[in-house]
């Protein structure tokens, strides 16, 4: 049943075969069978060993498996053993990183089994929560979480906050009673859902739905239909992957066939096995061995730094892709705001003060000094349920976020409700209701009596016959009502809310212990105080946060649940251009199109249910937006998982948002998602640098193995074997690049345009650029390497082309580097990683290594034709570069 609101209780009763008596203990253990344990359905968690098995579900690594199986046979172990070798390092890497990420959110989580209330058998008792089942009477009281669906019984001065299921900032207010089937559910005032929590009062009610029946675990479920999407840069790399495992099948086939057939033509022996080493040798050039790991490292690196800032990557390719985001949708409350009421401006002595400070923080000052401004104060402390406790220097507070902030600015003004309650006795109360909008409690001191009123003050004034100004008590008239209520509009106009406040001394006792008499008596003739207005304020690093996102050309779109003037007022205040809004019941009146439409001129969004935000998310996408999307409620987690980016706040998130998310903000600071963005860029301009490399060099590998399998000077050569392409993709060519994915960023980088989303990382000016530059070098290595004779000394030859690629690719960094105009000394890795990368090929070619990589030592002269035709490479380059920046 999912219009339980409209019922009465009777028919709820009836539906659920329950009664004020609550169920039966057997009869609740039959339903507990038959609906399961009141929880919330797990995603299924992945396994250590799928964890693992993921590393290498990759075109490119499978091709290489393929590649060392082919080598085995051919009796190549040593090749063999190498590529799988590193095969199993890529996958290392990539488990420990995705595992440590998987770890660190099972650490966040809370763990606990709270109990509830419940009635059965006509006693109350107390059961773990997770036992509830539909037809359960349950008793709630202020600060409890709500448990369950639940339909009102009754209920006294109940208000609950539903920020994390609605976005509603406010406290609700709650009461039993039948209503119309079509309303929101913001608007269900006789329902309390599982999730939100009791702020003020108690309540007994009926459990309607359980589990994943609940409005949460709706949510929940639609969490589970919705396919986790790939970030661009995973796209990206799938399509590489797939396009050079489609090339090297290709070069393979031709190059075995040309072989096959010039074998065949000249009548030779079809035994010699480099008729599959070549093809072999071909396929591990065209493969960059080495770019899994150093993307993998690369980005392990930059969530490393990311988790510094305060940022934990879930998934590892999201600290690239927000690199590329160019609009991030944000939830309002808790989000851009501290989700703590603050009383910001007050009107007393017929003059308006400003209150400095935000949320519950006790420091602040008011811009004036006033007469009357302490009663007021002491006013809004003692009519007032909300409490506190005090920690060290700090308080911890309890209740209604509004009350609270009224405690607050007391505070700040140095009026404990500890202390004054010690002075002055509450000893009635006259509770606020939805319909009163005003509550009123009694005091004493002494021999005297007052009563202190504060509520909406459309209803406070008329309650009034007198007004305080000054050390006058004057009467209240027409021209100073007008005036009150229009101080209270533009109160409003700024979205704050406001509060009206006013006292009656009584004498020297309570006029009547009759309560339903109560309120004629005391709440009438009283003294008007006046005015405070409030709002939940939007933190203090949120604007210049926001300010820099426009600078590095990302919109910032807010999303929420509250009303649309509070929205626009809180934007205003940010930076975020709200001139227009629109709420999310006018949503749902747009086809397909017009929301597409509507998302590229709209920055604020009110009232939206979960399914408003999944679709405009999907319209941004649509219209091929990058987005990011913040949220930190229940309400939020649909959308977290849509969004390419996915950010849940770590400290106030619910379970449900974080697992949804892709990045979680460890301090709940909006602006972490600044300097993530900023690490995201850093990540995404050293990808590019190092896939450039990378390229590269593979392209001349490529070019330099195919054309000398050719027979053109009469029969095929294996210009480089396999194990020695290996050394150079991984061993001499790793470090390097990984270097080059930690250059620091670039001092403008923020205020760089986003990259496209169908732009890529890999675009045509680099694969102009790579084809050109592999082009270079295999011209000239395989001028050595021919000039060498290899028909005579192939191992001498394939030694002086190995050497020669190595050093060629170092020259490469530079030509890389220079044109971003970075010195070659602004990355002391780079150095290190290059130095390294020389001394092992050293290494390699004079000592006992040489043999199982088939090379010889080279001698000065060798080196010196390499150095020859080096300078040659540069100056070749030199020119390129120059005529590119003429283009």
């Amino acid at each position: 049943m999912e219009h339980w609101h409209s019922l009465s209780l009777e028919e709820v009763f009836e539906k659920l075969g329950t009664s004020y008596e609550g169920l039966s203990e057997a009869e609740a253990k039959l339903r507990l069978k038959k609906y399961g344990y009141n929880e919330l359905r797990e995603t299924k968690k992945v396994s250590p060993l799928e964890i693992f098995i993921n590393q290498f579900k990759n075109v490119l690594i499978l091709t290489l498996i393929l590649a060392a199986i082919a080598s085995f046979f051919m009796h190549e172990t040593i090749d063999a053993a190498l590529i799988l070798a590193i095969v199993l390092l890529n996958g290392i890497f990539g488990f420990i990183q995705d595992y440590k990420a998987e770890k660190a959110i099972e650490a966040l989580k809370k763990l606990s089994s709270p109990r509830i209330r419940v009635i059965r058998d006509g006693k109350e008792k107390e059961i773990p929560s997770k036992e509830l089942v539909p037809g359960d009477i349950v008793i709630l009281a202020e600060g409890d979480s709500v448990p369950a669906d639940i339909y009102l019984i009754d209920a006294s001065n109940l208000k609950v906050d539903e920020s994390a299921l609605t976005g509603e900032s406010i406290g609700v207010s709650k009461k039993p009673g039948k209503l119309e089937k079509d309303v929101e559910l913001h608007e269900r005032k006789n329902m309390l859902f599982k999730g939100t929590n009791v702020v003020r009062g108690f309540c007994k009610g009926v459990v309607v739905s359980t589990g994943m029946n609940t409005e949460i675990g709706k949510i929940a479920k639609y969490l589970e239909e919705t396919e986790e999407t790939m970030t661009p840069f995973q796209l990206e790399l799938d399509r590489i992957g797939k396009k050079i495992g489609f090339i090297v099948t290709l070069i393979c086939i031709l190059v075995f066939l040309v072989i096959l057939i010039s074998r065949l033509w000249e009548h030779k022996n079809l035994d010699d096995p480099d008729i599959i080493l070549i093809p072999i040798s071909l396929a591990v050039a065209a493969i960059p061995e080495g770019l899994p790991i150093v993307v993998t490292l690369a980005l392990a690196l930059g969530a490393k730094n990311m988790l510094k800032r305060m940022a934990l990557i879930r998934r590892l390719p999201v600290a690239e892709a927000l690199g590329a985001v160019d609009v991030i949708c944000t939830d309002k409350t808790g989000t851009l705001t501290e989700n703590r009421m603050t009383v910001r401006k007050i009107f007393v002595d017929n003059t308006l003060i400003e209150v400095s400070g935000t949320g519950y923080e006790t420091r602040g000052n008011f811009s004036k000094e006033s007469k009357n401004l302490e009663l007021l104060l002491k006013c809004g402390v003692l009519c007032n349920n909300a409490s506190y406790q005090e920690e060290g220097k700090k308080f911890k507070f309890f209740g209604d976020p509004t009350e609270i902030a009224l405690l607050v600015s007391g505070l700040k003004k140095g009026i404990r409700k500890d202390l004054l309650e010690k002075e002055w006795k509450k000893i009635a109360e006259i509770s606020f209701s939805s319909e009163r909008k005003r509550m009123t409690t009694i005091h004493s001191r002494g021999n005297e009596v007052i009563a202190f009123t504060k509520g909406a003050p459309e209803v406070v004034v008329e309650l009034c016959s007198k007004i305080r100004i000054g050390d006058k008590i004057i009467d209240l008239d027409e021209e100073m009502k007008r005036k009150i209520i229009k101080v209270t509009n533009q109160f409003g106009s700024e979205a704050l809310r406001v509060l009206a406040f006013a006292c009656r001394p009584l004498g020297s006792r309570i006029p009547t212990e009759d309560e339903t008499q109560l309120e004629k008596l005391v709440e009438k003739d009283m003294i008007f105080l006046g005015l405070q207005g409030m709002i939940d304020p939007p933190r203090k690093e949120v604007k210049k946060a926001i300010e820099d996102c426009h600078k590095a050309g990302i919109r910032v779109i807010m999303i929420t649940g509250d009303n649309k003037l509070t929205a626009q007022a809180i934007a205003r205040e940010i930076g975020i251009d709200g001139e227009e809004a629109i709420e999310g019941k006018d949503i749902e009146r747009l086809s397909e199109e017009e929301l597409r439409k509507l998302v590229e001129r709209i920055n604020i969004f009110a009232r939206v249910s979960p399914i408003h935000k999944f679709n405009i998310l999907k319209a941004l996408r649509d219209n091929g937006h990058i987005v990011a999307m913040t949220g930190d409620g229940v309400n939020d987690a649909p959308a977290l998982k849509e969004a390419d980016v996915g950010i849940s706040m770590g400290i106030r998130g619910t379970e449900v948002a974080k697992q949804a998310s892709d990045i979680i903000l460890l301090d709940d600071n909006f602006a972490t998602i600044r300097n993530a963005v900023e690490e995201g860029r850093r990540i995404d301009e050293n990808i590019k640098k190092f896939v450039n490399y990378l390229l590269s060099c593979n392209i001349a590998e490529v070019l330099i193995v195919f054309f000398a399998s050719l027979p053109l000077l009469g029969r095929s050569f294996k210009a480089l074997t396999p194990v020695q392409l290996l050394w150079i993709n991984l061993l001499t060519d790793g470090p390097p690049a990984l270097a080059l994915g930690v250059d620091p960023a670039a001092e403008d980088i923020l205020e760089r345009k986003p990259r496209k989303k169908d732009e890529g990382i890999i675009d045509n000016k680099m694969l102009r650029d790579t084809a050109f530059t592999g082009f270079v070098i295999a011209v000239l290595i395989l001028t050595l390497f021919f000039l060498e004779n290899p028909g005579k000394n192939l191992i001498r030859a394939q030694t002086l082309a190995f050497t020669s690629l190595v050093v060629f690719e170092f020259a490469r960094i530079y030509v890389i580097r220079s044109r971003e105009k970075l010195s070659f000394f602004s990355n002391k890795y780079l150095i290190l990683a290059v130095l390294l990368s020389l001394l092992m090929q050293f290494i390699l070619l004079y000592s006992p290594l040489a043999e199982f990589f088939k090379v010889v030592p080279l001698t000065i002269a060798d080196w010196i034709k390499m150095l020859i035709l080096l300078v040659v490479f540069i100056l070749i380059m030199e020119i390129y570069n120059r005529s590119l920046k003429r283009i």
